[in-house]
């Protein structure tokens, strides 16, 4: 211990400060010498405080005290420095065993000083022990927000995913969730509180019929999972079930907005929410009976409804926490030989038909995961019934009636929850079920375009002829042996060569009548099957042409002329009248024609055609953003519109536009607000949305100078933090699947990224290009003694981070970008904002950098970040370098050791 006792006569004699001004490799050794020094002196305090012990009992305790208090004074004086308990972070990584050496001796120490009866040492002693114990974590310690109350980030991300993805895993939303907090640094009751609240918006303010019941399984069923997996992530003070209690002793403050859910779900919502709580770990049974007395004194003062208002009607919360065990059940019987009981098979689904029983197991299958393996189950039985053989009148109408029901089924199923729910992994030689291949290529869907004349509705002319004569001919539709995939397949030729013989006057319009009712008779799904090919067909068409074309779809979706035979008919026409208007509903828009679809009941599509007519898609966009900052909230209808606008606009316009807004704010307390809503508004499609911001929007903002006035504050530090926020939550999701609602939108192609963002160093970007008319090189941006190290060299190239991925080609330029501007001799507003988003990116960290956006920042911005005078803390130079490679600390241990 040479170095260490050299040290001596400083340790004890006044306050330590080191620093070093030579190489990397100089600055890790002393880190390493001061760690050594720092497990001398507490060698020497154990020592001390053994003999102070001896002392004692030898009765002669004045020396021995004031000996401990020296090197007690010492370890304080020296642990009391920030740059010095940083440079033992970064010589406890590069030798752990030292560091092991060191708890052992504090451990020895604690020991020594319990049994001393002299508080003020033992006071002394504590304090060194909590400061050498708070080196590991330097970086984790964040502080909360405890004078706000609203977070309205966390309730539009809960409104955005009950209203769009209720078929999401729990897992990224918890995810996503947990990000939030940490990001805006949110107390757990707070943050649960605010999960609350936006759900019971979303049940007031949800759409009746189907809307409601998704909400109200989103709400009861999916989110108490979804907080039992925030359980694991909370790790605080308290226990995370008192947290939970605390949230509830907010809530239940909001009379007003629990009064409104009660009344709307005619029931109390809070004690089904309580129960189910309770059943989930997320409550004691003592806090549960305690919020459940407390809630049912407030309801005694609530409005009461007017007697005999929905006395005879279930509370949705009831029926839907009845309806997941249901699914379970089903999904069983479902998986039993349907050959061996058709009859009891027909005889389940017919009740699941009748008033609202599907659309309850539905939503319940969806918050729960199960809906996939329920869709998988009714592709099955829909494929096993498509043929049968050597059968007779009675099982041949039970096969169509199975067959039929699935059909449907699996139709009303992809349009409310997307057709990603029903197709199946895909399997090298496995034959795709009849189906999956009719939805993908025949079945209208938004934002997708059907040819009629597509090789799938042009089956084998003999079997078209062979079902255009039982049509036109048989008093009813045969269901002896009939193949239903075949017919489903053929009736589009059919209906072709019908619409052509009516056009031509060789049909008279009784005779169509005739047909469409032999048509959906007997199965709904001919029916619509038929409407499918007609929607694409009328497409295709002029505006005189289209006439008998609509009205042949009137007749498939009007009423029956004539008797029905099979069972549950009314049933079943209900949910193709549904199925019939969401297909139906664009092209209707389209040539300004008007279906009356009589059995749907409710507004079966309460999120359709939401933008104003003839009004400039930015001029929506703006007028609905000034009213969602004005609010302070997202609503339900606003994520739609908003959605809507990204649709038609595409990502760039999407974003840029509304980046502007947020640039044009001059009050801080709204640029705040707008950041926090605009970062929810992007949760629509995060991804590209950051893609566009990183890649396209922010390089523009800093290499055009007449743009730097923008920058400035307060719009600008809203914009840094915009920038990190989706930054730092693209980058800890990217590599999981995207959701179901970002499916659909188009993929921006990774060619792009790698033309703008080349793979080869040497060859020069578009964005450093950008950067070439400043005077500064970006090769000489390092200090002379660093000059070996390349200027782009950063921790994601020794991570071996794949640089094909587009989100990591992006920040990687956009920290090349930081870097250039760092070390440039040209400072303005745009060096400003550089210094708000790296502060941005510090206050957003957790403990141990690897893996965070910042290993894309090349190692020498570290020595530039430094000369800034926000930047130039030990800690700041902690978190914004990858300690877990050598390069890193010694890049670390560089930077602390020269302030």
């Amino acid at each position: 211990m040479p170095l260490a006792l050299r040290w001596c006569p400083t340790l004890l004699s006044s306050r330590l400060s080191v620093s070093c001004h030579g190489k990397a490799e100089e600055c890790i050794g002393l880190c390493r010498a001061l760690l050594s020094a720092l497990h001398w002196l507490l060698r020497c305090t154990a020592a001390s405080a053994e003999r102070l012990r001896e002392g004692l009992e030898a009765g002669s305790p004045a020396a021995g005290e004031k000996q401990l208090a020296m090197c007690l004074q010492r370890l304080e004086k020296t642990l009391s420095s920030t740059k010095n308990r940083a440079l033992l972070h970064i010589a406890k990584l590069e030798e752990a065993s030292s560091w092991t050496a060191i708890e052992h001796s504090l451990l020895k120490l604690g020991e020594i000083l319990a049994g001393l009866s002299n508080p003020q040492l033992r006071s002394q002693a504590e304090q060194c022990g909590t400061l050498i114990r708070s080196i590991p974590t330097m970086l984790s310690v964040h502080t909360e927000q405890p004078h706000k109350t609203g977070f309205p980030t966390v309730h539009a991300l809960v409104l955005l995913e009950g209203t769009m993805n209720l078929t999401g895993e729990t897992q990224p939303l918890v995810e996503q969730l947990m990000m939030v907090k940490r990001m805006q640094h949110i107390p757990t009751p707070l943050f649960v509180l605010e999960i609350w609240k936006a759900c019971f918006v979303g049940l007031i303010e949800s759409p009746e019929g189907t809307g409601e019941l998704k909400w109200t399984a989103f709400t009861f069923l999916k989110i108490p999972q979804v907080l039992v997996k925030l359980k694991k992530y909370c790790h605080g003070d308290r226990d995370f079930t008192e947290d939970v209690n605390s949230a509830f002793e907010y809530l239940l403050k909001l009379t007003p907005l629990l009064d409104k859910a009660d009344q709307r779900c005619n029931c109390d919502c809070t004690n089904f929410l309580l129960q189910e709580c309770g059943k989930q770990g997320l409550l004691s049974e003592a806090n549960v009976d305690n919020l459940t007395a407390k809630r049912k004194a407030d309801r005694e003062h609530a409005p009461q409804q007017k007697s005999g208002e929905n006395a005879n009607i279930q509370p949705n919360p009831g029926l839907i926490l009845r309806a997941e065990p249901t699914v379970t059940n089903i999904l069983k019987t479902m998986d039993a030989d349907h050959s061996k009981s058709p009859e009891g098979l027909l005889g389940v689904l017919g009740h699941m038909l009748s008033g609202k029983s599907l659309d309850l197991l539905l939503a319940a299958a969806a918050a729960t995961g199960k809906l996939k393996s329920f869709a998988r189950k009714f592709i099955n039985l829909n494929e096993f019934t498509t043929y049968g053989s050597e059968e007779n009148t009675k099982p041949a109408s039970v096969r169509a009636l199975l067959f039929d029901i699935s059909f449907l089924m699996l139709c009303h199923v992809a349009q409310t929850y997307g057709s990603e729910v029903i197709l199946s992994e895909s399997r090298t030689g496995a034959e795709v079920p009849f189906f999956e291949t009719w939805m993908q290529t025949c079945m209208p869907e938004e934002g997708k375009i059907l040819n009629p004349d597509h090789p799938c509705f042009r089956p084998d002319s003999t079997k078209v002829e062979s079902l255009v004569a039982l049509l036109n001919n048989s008093s009813e539709m045969k269901l002896v042996q009939m193949k239903w995939h075949e017919a489903c397949l053929s009736i589009s030729a059919a209906i072709l060569e019908i619409l052509n013989a009516w056009e031509n006057g060789v049909l008279a319009f009784e005779s169509i009548q005739k047909i469409t009712d032999n048509i959906k008779g007997k199965v709904c799904s001919l029916a619509v099957c038929a409407v499918a090919w007609l929607v694409a067909h009328v497409r295709m068409l002029g505006l005189d042409e289209r006439e008998k074309s609509l009205q042949m779809i009137r007749q498939l979706a009007g009423p029956l002329h004539s008797e029905n035979t099979l069972q549950f008919y009314n049933e079943r026409v209900v949910i193709m009248s549904s199925i019939l208007e969401h297909m139906c509903a664009d092209v209707l828009q389209q040539t300004a024609t008007q279906i009356k679809f009589p059995f749907t009941g409710v507004d079966t599509m309460p999120y359709w055609n939401l933008l104003p007519p003839k009004r400039p898609i930015k001029e929506v966009l703006m007028d609905i953003f000034a009213k969602v900052l004005e609010k302070g909230w997202v609503d339900s209808r606003s994520i739609h519109i908003f959605d809507t606008l990204l649709h038609m606009g595409g990502v760039y316009w999407f974003c840029n536009n509304l980046i502007k807004e947020l640039l044009k704010e001059t009050r801080k307390e709204h640029t705040l607000r707008a950041v926090e809503l605009l970062y929810s508004i992007f949760c629509l499609d995060m991804q590209q949305v950051t893609l566009v911001l990183l890649g396209h929007i922010l390089p523009g903002l800093l290499t055009d100078s007449s743009k730097w006035h923008s920058l400035m504050d307060p719009p600008g530090t809203a914009l840094a933090k915009l920038a990190v926020w989706c930054a730092l939550s693209s980058y800890s999701s990217h590599k999981g699947q995207a959701s179901t609602r970002q499916k659909k939108r188009h993929r921006e192609d990774i060619e792009d990224y790698i033309s703008l963002f080349p793979l080869d160093d040497m060859q020069p970007s578009k964005l450093m290009r950008l950067l070439s008319s400043n005077e500064d090189d970006a090769n000489v941006l390092s200090s002379p003694t660093d000059r070996s190290m390349s200027s782009s060299l950063s921790a994601s190239q020794l991570h071996t981070v794949n640089m094909r991925d587009p989100l990591n080609r992006v920040l990687a330029n956009l920290f090349l970008l930081i870097s250039s501007i760092l070390g440039s001799r040209t400072a303005g507003p745009h060096t400003q904002f550089v210094q708000w988003f790296m502060e941005e990116c510090v206050d957003c960290l957790e403990q141990g950098s690897r893996g965070s956006i910042l290993q894309f920042m090349p190692f020498t911005t570290v020595s530039e970040l430094v000369k800034v005078s926000a930047m130039s803390s030990p800690k700041v130079v902690l978190a914004i370098t990858d300690l877990s490679l050598s390069l890193g600390r010694q890049v670390a241990a560089k930077a602390i050791a020269a302030l």
